[in-house]
């Protein structure tokens, strides 16, 4: 949300949580700007942060501008299976 609210401008965001059996899956989509012209998609130290934080986890992280404008990150994250 830190990343949607620096580079999205004035914009809409939806986050969307899904428990999935063996995995979360953390969604964040906006219909803002996106990322500014210039910047990479792993240029920022906010996504790359993200990616070593859900690195760490298991998990994986995408993150891309929507066709129709705005972004779209998602975090999976592998769940324990509570046996041991």
């Amino acid at each position: 949300m830190t990343n949607a609210i620096k580079h999205a401008g004035h914009a809409r965001a939806e986050v969307t949580v899904r428990y999935l059996g063996d995995r979360l899956e953390l969604e964040v989509v906006d219909d803002g700007n996106g990322a500014g012209a210039g910047m990479e998609l792993n240029g920022g130290h906010g996504l790359v942060g993200m990616r070593e934080r859900v690195g760490i986890l298991g998990g994986s992280l995408q993150a891309k501008r929507r066709e129709n404008g705005g972004f779209v990150v998602i975090a999976s994250l592998p769940l324990e299976s509570g046996t041991t």
